[in-house]
């Protein structure tokens, strides 16, 4: 602002370049919840996400982070690697974890091929993700792969037409895994669930 009071134009470009990174933010949350951008998550999901992240320990992958709507319910202790096939959205995901304070690996992969060893992670996580994946039979058994044995699975899923050859659930228990703890909101409209890999 010069001696007039008039801003300059690059102040103006910056208030510009403000508004477009929130609508930018606004959209792609929209995308990545459940009416998350219109703020009404409280009435579809309620207290999902914190019901999911806060059973998370150690080590822990979330598969489609999208935005990183998740990033603020987990525990302070949790060593967290987030994945995602959309990188604009993974831009969002890390600006969000540095805007926290939280410290995050942030990569671009598939849930049918995730670049991680065997048993690799004590936990893992995914909220309205799993839904959107091609293939859910191979992304649950790379869930599996990647999971230590005695380590948890936290979904969070929608219903769909997909889902009459079975929700996530009875996909993890095909595959493999124990299912400790299903519970539907919504008369089963949503599901949240978790998974145990049994132990060796």
């Amino acid at each position: 602002m010069d001696d007039s009071g008039v801003r300059s134009p690059q102040v103006f470009r910056m208030l510009r370049r403000s508004r477009s990174n929130r609508a930018r933010r606004r959209r792609l949350d929209r995308r990545s919840g459940y009416g998350s951008g219109y703020g009404c998550e409280w009435l579809t999901i309620r207290d999902s996400r914190d019901w999911v992240c806060r059973q998370a320990r150690g080590r822990t992958l979330e598969l489609g982070v999208g935005t990183g709507l998740n990033l603020r319910w987990y525990p302070g202790d949790v060593e967290l690697v987030a994945v995602d096939l959309d990188r604009e959205r993974l831009d969002v995901s890390a600006e969000r974890a540095q805007e926290l304070g939280r410290a995050v690996r942030v990569a671009v992969a598939d849930g049918h091929r995730l670049p991680f060893g065997r048993d690799t992670f004590d936990a893992i996580v995914c909220t309205l993700a799993i839904c959107d994946v091609d293939d859910r039979a191979a992304t649950m058994a790379e869930v599996y792969r990647v999971v230590q044995p005695g380590g948890v699975v936290l979904l969070l899923d929608h219903l769909e037409p997909r889902w009459r050859h079975g929700r996530p659930a009875t996909v993890g228990e095909r595959v493999g895994f124990t299912v400790v703890e299903r519970q539907r909101l919504w008369a089963g409209y949503f599901e949240r669930v978790r998974l145990q890999k049994p132990g060796e």
